[in-house]
């Protein structure tokens, strides 16, 4: 986890701030939900604590932690959805899996929805970004620094070092508190300023006592096992220390963060001197030691021990420092900006501040960024001018292509949209994201012939989405204005059962059950997902949790209506 030095808090405009008073909501969910996975039985109980850090539970249960957490944080709408930035933060989270220290745990990346700078990680793999942090690095190398470190919380079982010595009723508590203490955020209002007082205090010995906030042997250990995946990726491993450092270098500043208060609770851990001397110390070591493993003139002179065959110190001169500069991190950057702002006016404000404190420096990706804000604005015809300019200098950008068809689409120029749309999909085929946002457009449409022509769009996707949201939302809109009422019945429970709403989507199951029109394979299909969901529905019954009870912290969020930038 990042030290404090590293959370600054951001009055910068985002469209969803974090709920107050989240701690107790994930506490209570998570002593409700010990056993989230479909298939689990209600009546399995945590595993006893063993002496071993890797013994507390199984592999397999702690995914099923994260993913509870995961989907507990869909439900309290503290996730961006978005394909393109899924996609995009999901491939670096691969890149640097596959180079860390145990290139066997997988790793799921999500956006959180909130400009403070800050990361986390959690049971299972599972690690949130939060927008303020993405927005605050200047390339992908400083990203993925940050990534590889939280990555190697992970692979080093802090989390279940912090409470290998507690009882096994602690396991779902703390992780909550993980959760809880990572991204409560202060709120400018008294009521919920007081809120958050009072959850945090509930707490507060709770927390003491596990030392959730990791140690600082823990974070020299992230910082070191990071710095080397860092390399392995081929990426500059100067990365982290260097992004460390303008975060130290801004909190002590009259300007940026330094202006902000950081949180009591997250001044325990400050980002030291010593530990970024330290981490530059080991990366400028990984980045010039010579590798002695293999046969002379097989690298060159400029091999290094730690970085995989073909990458020596040159090629990371070439990809790393200022001359790193990911396109595809530049268009995700500011694609976020406008989905992380409170509205699209506010994102257009921002972009006309940006410009006006140095014009020069307003490049294309700015363009594109406030482009969508436009379109989200309702100027989608302003926009599909400028945008049309951009593709010109970028052809063949998955990012520019999207933005012109859904420009177009809000423009007025519905059968030119989804003529590009068809061209993005044979140019890109099967890409989870093109097929996702053209599929939502055609929703939108809300014909029968728009829903079948969605339906065949998203057939792709059929067989590997049973798990993802996003797809079982949009595929149930398809369905229903298709006319198919009975899947799109079935694909609504499931995904409100994916985002946290497991009763609803019981409910919703069994009504479905009850219809007399139902096939043979229908049926089979709903009672299968049937005894799938109940295990997690009762174990949260056990604890009093209905559909519809108030939640302390829940609150409302929402894109701005017809954007057209997501399904």
């Amino acid at each position: 986890m990042l030290d404090p030095d590293d959370r600054p808090d951001s009055h910068m405009p985002y469209r969803a701030r974090l709920p107050s008073a989240i701690l107790a909501c994930l506490a209570s969910a998570a002593l409700a939900c010990g056993s989230p996975a479909w298939a689990q039985s209600a009546e399995t109980s945590l595993p006893d604590i063993g002496s071993s850090a890797g013994q507390i539970i199984t592999p397999a249960e702690q995914d099923q932690y994260g993913l509870m957490t995961y989907r507990e944080l869909r439900n309290e709408g503290l996730v961006l959805e978005d394909p393109l930035l899924e996609d995009w933060l999901q491939g670096i989270g691969d890149r640097l899996g596959a180079a860390s220290n145990k290139p066997s745990q997988k790793f799921h990346l999500f956006v959180v929805k909130s400009r403070d700078i800050n990361a986390f990680a959690t049971l299972g793999g599972y690690v949130g970004v939060n927008a303020g942090l993405i927005l605050a690095t200047t390339r992908e190398d400083e990203l993925a620094g940050v990534m590889s470190h939280e990555f190697a919380h992970v692979t080093q079982n802090h989390v279940l070092r912090a409470v290998e010595a507690q009882s096994k009723a602690a396991v779902p508590i703390v992780l909550a508190m993980l959760a809880a203490v990572v991204l409560s955020s202060r709120s400018t209002s008294s009521s919920s300023g007081n809120a958050a007082e009072a959850a945090l205090a509930a707490g507060s010995g709770l927390m003491a006592q596990m030392a959730i906030n990791f140690t600082r042997d823990n974070e020299t250990e992230a910082d070191h096992l990071g710095i080397q995946t860092l390399a392995r990726a081929g990426y500059d491993p100067v990365a982290m220390a260097t992004f460390f450092q303008r975060m130290q270098v801004a909190y002590r500043s009259d300007e940026g963060y330094g202006k902000y208060k950081v949180p009591d609770f997250l001044q325990d851990h400050p980002v030291t001197s010593t530990r970024i001397s330290d981490a530059f110390d080991r990366a400028r070591q990984i980045k010039n030691r010579p590798r002695t493993d293999l046969p002379a003139g097989t690298l060159g002179p400029s091999a290094n021990l730690l970085l995989p065959p073909g990458l020596g110190t040159a090629t990371l001169a070439r990809a790393g420092a200022a001359d790193r500069v990911g396109t595809d991190y530049l268009w995700a950057r500011e694609r976020l900006r406008l989905l992380s702002a409170e509205s699209s006016s506010a994102a257009i404000s921002e972009y006309q501040k940006i410009r006006n404190a140095n014009p020069a420096a307003f490049g294309d990706a700015q363009r594109y960024g406030l482009d969508l804000a436009l379109i989200d604005h309702g100027e989608a015809a302003t926009a599909l001018a400028d945008l049309r300019q951009l593709a010109q200098r970028h052809p063949d950008v998955l990012w520019l292509d999207l933005a012109i068809a859904g420009a177009q689409f809000h423009a007025g120029q519905q059968a030119t949209a989804l003529a590009d749309y068809d061209r993005i999909l044979a140019r890109w085929p099967g890409n989870r994201a093109a097929i996702l946002i053209y599929a939502g457009t055609l929703g939108q449409i809300g014909t029968v012939a728009a829903g079948r022509r969605a339906q065949e769009v998203l057939r792709p996707l059929n067989d590997a989405s049973g798990d993802d949201p996003e797809f079982q939302q949009t595929f149930a809109r398809a369905c229903e204005i298709a006319g198919d009422t009975a899947r799109a019945s079935e694909a609504y429970a499931v995904a409100a059962f994916l985002n946290g709403r497991a009763e609803d989507g019981l409910n919703q199951l069994e009504a479905l059950k009850r219809r007399t029109d139902l096939d043979y394979y229908e049926r089979a299909r709903v009672e299968a997902l049937i005894e799938q969901m109940r295990p997690t529905v009762l174990a949260l019954r056990k604890q009093g949790i209905r559909p519809g009870q108030p939640r302390q912290g829940q609150f409302q969020v929402g894109f701005h209506a017809g954007s057209g930038l997501v399904p």
